[in-house]
């Protein structure tokens, strides 16, 4: 296209390859165009279109030329199937409109080819030939020809294709993660069921009123922090109230069979079913809605929560050690080999990380995890099964970092600090900066008398314009055999005065392009951007992480790990974020983010059941010592929760809604 033009102008000698080179005449229409709006600067958003049209043509050569010409010579409704199973968009307006043509009313195309190639899409997926990601991709095909046909379905006031059922998603109140439930809305899309996706924190009042204004044969709560575990009781507790009799899906990462038994399926008269994946959503609804196979599966299922409410019951549970024997048993640690104070004490904003940078931390192993490919990086991409899918996969998560990084898409912004504290029983004593507090005294979080959070009853230390803040941590009460100890956090942390850290990172930005995608009907591209920005957020802690032990902090100077060491976990030090197996109590963060005024700092806000917002968000403490560790502190005694209340001055109701999962 440019020696098209240029030679016109006056250019008389050219460096080509001309084995590459095309007849004018025959350039892709589309394609021909896009380039010409950039050689001529015609359209500011040229750029842009070229881009994302190259992505249509990445990896052609010869042979696919050819295959490509084959399966664009067979009739259209072969063709459209084509497309879908293989996933490529670049031809399905064209096709589904040649398509329409053919049929007498355009609701038969969705019926008739598209249901047919979706078919085969969700046959291949169900005998493991296929998986996510290119599902994934096949239903950005069929969202795309179906948004061709809507406006001359609706001009013929033809009602919808009737669908295999109608199916409510929603991430409950409180919670604003949302990749997993996208995964399983396309699956359950792509084998014929009408999903309608409420999106995230929703309240138990808008799923009962979208279930009744859809005329729903089903609702799929979707959850990943522990506080959703109760919301979603919630849920079916207002459903048993307002009588309704429709299947109840549980599904997101901190859900279990075994929970929904025990707390979910009691509080509703209607079948609930723990569905673990995507893989398996399909199954489940399919059966839900058949009218042959219901009643016995539901039975199943019922007898099955039946089975474990017994085994749980009668087998017991390991036992439990009063708090003061389990605090005799606390670890003990060498405070002569604690780390030096910091280089660099105090807070440190970071308002723009370079992504570049944080690009080498990435742990791709949970990427692809997310998107059920099982298997360890790098080993997964030679795997024998899903090594192909996980290389498409991996390709395509790649081209979109370089245009992440090329163009600025996200934003990077964080913020750590190192205190001054000392140990106070199982509470760590955080010498705050008063300066620091400032912003929570005028929201009223902080008493601006004490400077001490008003959940707290704790003393002020005015010296060195510092205020004291006690940061409450749980101790394991789970029996150890011998030599074996009842771990705490505060135990890492010497009497006589020592030091930790705290941080928040956040990946900025995601909304506009994500809004783009949705609008293209793009599921497959805005899957992988919320993927690429969790993982940019979690590498994001572990460089920031790997600075404070080099630099701010720096006891570890000389410190030379490799990526797959730190994902290892091989350095010293540990950084447990609240909400996870060594803290689970969700609700210090607050506290942590006020102590390192996080929202002023990275825009990072918290919800009412403590989710971060943007979703990509890491937050957590630092600690040094070379004992530290990470571990689980499972269950706890009604002892060490009533004095956890009494430690965070709350009531012991609300103790104990924030530790449920903790208790027996």
């Amino acid at each position: 296209v440019f020696l098209y033009h240029a030679i016109p102008a006056g250019m008389d000698m050219g460096i080509v390859n001309a084995g590459q080179l095309d007849v004018y005449d025959t350039i892709d229409a589309e394609l021909r165009t896009a380039c010409e709006d950039v050689i001529l600067n015609r359209d500011p958003d040229a750029t842009e279109r070229l881009i994302a049209l190259a992505e249509k043509y990445k990896g052609t050569d010869a042979v696919a030329e050819k295959a490509a010409a084959e399966w664009r010579g067979l009739p259209v409704v072969k063709r459209l199937e084509y497309a879908l199973v293989k996933g490529i968009d670049a031809h399905v307006v064209d096709d589904t409109e040649e398509c329409r043509q053919q049929f007498a009313r355009p609701i038969e195309v969705i019926e008739g080819p598209l249901m047919d190639g979706m078919n085969v899409v969700g046959d291949l997926f169900g005998s493991g030939k296929m998986f996510l990601p290119q599902v994934v991709k096949s239903a950005r095909v069929m969202k795309k020809a179906v948004a061709h046909l809507l406006p001359f379905i609706e001009a013929a006031k033809e009602p919808g294709a009737k669908g295999k059922g109608k199916i409510i998603m929603a991430t409950v109140k409180g919670d604003v993660h949302d990749i997993g439930k996208n995964i399983v809305g396309v699956v359950l899309q792509c084998n014929g069921f009408d999903v309608v996706d409420l999106g995230v924190m929703v309240p138990w009042t808008r799923i009962l009123e979208a279930a009744n204004e859809n005329d729903a044969d089903m609702i799929g709560l979707s959850g990943l922090i522990t506080p959703s575990l109760d919301e979603m009781v919630t849920v079916a507790e207002e459903m048993k109230r307002a009588g309704m009799t429709m299947p109840l899906l549980i599904g997101g990462a901190t859900t279990s069979k075994v929970h929904t038994a025990l707390r979910i399926s009691p509080a509703y008269d209607g079948p609930i079913v723990h569905v673990l994946d995507a893989s398996r959503a399909v199954g489940v609804a399919t059966t839900l809605v058949s009218d042959t196979g219901r009643d016995a599966y539901v039975e199943q299922v019922a007898a099955e929560y039946d089975a474990v409410r017994v085994a749980r019951a009668g087998k017991g549970q390991s036992d439990l050690a009063p708090i003061a024997e389990a605090r005799a048993n606390a670890f003990v640690v060498d405070f002569g080999q604690k780390p030096a104070a910091p280089n660099k004490p105090g807070r440190h904003v970071f308002a723009d990380w370079d992504l570049a940078d944080l690009r080498d931390y990435i742990d791709w192993t949970p990427f692809f995890r997310a998107w059920e490919l099982a298997g360890n990086f790098p080993a997964i991409l030679t795997d024998e099964v899903v090594g192909e899918s996980a290389t498409s996969l991996f390709e395509d998560a790649q081209a979109m970092l370089d245009r992440i990084i090329a163009e600025k898409w996200l934003t990077a912004r964080g913020v750590a600090a190192l205190w001054h504290c000392r140990r106070d029983g199982d509470d760590v004593i955080v010498d705050v900066p008063a300066a620091q507090l400032e912003p929570a005294m005028e929201a009223g979080r902080v008493s601006p008398l004490s400077g001490v959070p008003h959940d707290f009853a704790t003393p002020m230390q005015t010296a060195h314009a510092t205020h004291a803040i006690r940061m409450p941590f749980l101790r394991q009460q789970v029996k150890k055999r011998e030599g074996r100890a009842n771990m705490c956090l505060a135990d890492f942390v010497d009497p006589a005065g020592d030091w930790m850290g705290g941080f928040a990172v956040g990946i900025h930005g995601i909304d506009p392009h994500i809004a783009r995608f949705k609008a293209e009907n793009d599921d497959y591209q805005d899957i992988l951007l919320k993927a690429l920005a969790d993982r940019l957020a979690e590498a994001f802690a572990e460089r920031l992480h790997h600075h404070v032990r080099t630099d701010l902090w720096g006891y570890a100077p000389d410190e030379q790990l490799t990526n797959e060491a730190m994902i290892r976990e091989q350095y010293r030090g540990i950084r447990p974020a609240p909400g996870y197996p060594a803290c689970p109590d969700h609700s210090q963060k607050p506290i942590l983010f006020d102590m390192l005024g996080a929202e002023q700092a990275t825009g990072i806000t918290l919800t009412d059941s403590f989710a971060m917002l943007p979703t990509a968000a890491v937050s957590g403490f630092y600690f040094g010592h070379p004992d530290s560790a990470y571990f689980g502190v499972a269950r706890i005694g009604r002892d060490q929760l009533e004095e956890y209340a009494t430690r965070r001055g709350v009531s012991l109701e609300q103790a104990e809604r924030w530790l449920r999962p903790n208790l027996d």
